[in-house]
């Protein structure tokens, strides 16, 4: 009977520690996420740029609205 409650204790603490990997596996996933977000951004933030101000001018060539 101790061996079976010895058991199910070893069951439960293994399985918190699963639980926890999951979540370090879930942070390390999304901070990779970010980085990558973070690299996009400088890499291609001044082309995006000289996109969005084109279309700016664009549309202030037709309005009267200025950028």
């Amino acid at each position: 009977m101790v061996d079976y409650i010895r058991i199910l204790l070893q069951a439960r603490l293994s399985a918190r520690d699963e639980r926890g990997a999951s979540a370090v596996e879930y942070g390390l996933l999304i901070a990779g996420i970010a980085a990558l977000i973070v690299v996009v951004v400088f890499a291609f933030g001044g082309l995006l740029a000289g996109v969005f101000q084109s279309t700016c001018q664009t549309v202030a060539n037709g309005a009267a609205n200025s950028c």
